[in-house]
């Protein structure tokens, strides 16, 4: 039944029937890689564009593995430390899709980091490279601490959209501030603050377990984007499989309003009413 499937979601230009993004890196080969994405039905996939990040131990290309008139690839600026660096690989992701003829040259996840310790975003660097690349026509989606106010500041510079980290790169902590992503949520979607209820926010990074996407989705996400949480899982592609299963759910869960949290309890049965006898009894 097509309501029992979370609709497709709107990310500027592009329609993306999963909500789910998904990475390539961190595999231990692309067999792994190929049938951890088939698992996960992202149709969007993110691939680092530094070109010593696009073949693995044997010079394959990734790109050769996958099924790219099937999926859009989404170009990261991974492991750019300056605006300047990151607008320079942004373009280098444009050139290589041109030449491949994937649509995913019109759009770039946007990543500029503070340090190597943290790996969280310099929020002023992001800032100016998001305004650089959306003047020369990309649409942009910002990786961003989980600051509200960073956030609308990267809406302002023309974020196609912002995804706010859930916890750093890699760390598996899953949703450290739940506060924050819900005040971040409401002040880019909430037309009483200024926000436009359609603007779509993604959380990224940090996504160690099923239960962190669906509470990321619980908080009013319209996505979430991922690789390490499936790429050194145990197994990654029962991982993927649980992470596209776990969106879902998160997904229904946010959409259908949950009851009150109350201090005491309340009886699910009356307490009182008429009793009726049963013939025979």
């Amino acid at each position: 039944m097509d309501d029992l499937i979370p609709p497709p979601l709107r990310v500027g230009s592009f329609l993306l029937r999963s909500r789910l993004v998904v990475g390539t890196g961190k595999y231990k080969d692309v067999e792994q890689m190929r049938l951890a994405l088939a698992a996960s039905r992202a149709d969007a996939i993110t691939v680092a564009v530094r070109r010593e990040r696009l073949y693995d131990k044997q010079g394959r290309s990734l790109l050769e593995a996958l099924p790219l008139d099937e999926l859009t690839i989404l170009p990261n600026t991974a492991g750019c430390f300056t605006a300047a660096d990151a607008v320079r690989v942004a373009r280098l992701g444009r050139e290589l899709l041109e030449q491949l003829g994937n649509a995913g040259q019109r759009w770039v996840k946007l990543e500029v980091l503070g340090d190597k310790a943290t790996l969280l975003p310099d929020p002023v660097g992001t800032i100016e490279a998001c305004a650089e690349l959306v003047k020369d026509g990309f649409e942009v989606l910002c990786y961003s601490s989980d600051d509200p106010i960073a956030a609308v500041r990267l809406r302002d510079a023309g974020a196609t959209s912002v995804m706010p980290a859930g916890s750093p790169i890699g760390s598996g902590r899953g949703i450290a501030n739940r506060e924050a992503i819900m005040i971040l949520i409401d002040l880019l979607k909430n037309p009483a603050h200024g926000g436009r209820a359609d603007y779509p926010v993604i959380v990224d990074a940090g996504v160690g377990t099923p239960s962190d996407v669906t509470l990321a989705m619980e908080l009013g996400a319209d996505g979430v984007l991922l690789n390490t949480g499936i790429a050194h899982a145990a197994d990654p592609v029962h991982m993927a499989h649980a992470m596209r299963l776990a969106l879902e759910a998160g997904y229904f869960g946010y959409k259908s309003g949950r009851i009150a949290r109350k201090l005491l309890g309340t009886a699910s049965s009356p307490w009182s009413g008429t009793f009726t006898h049963i013939p025979g009894e």
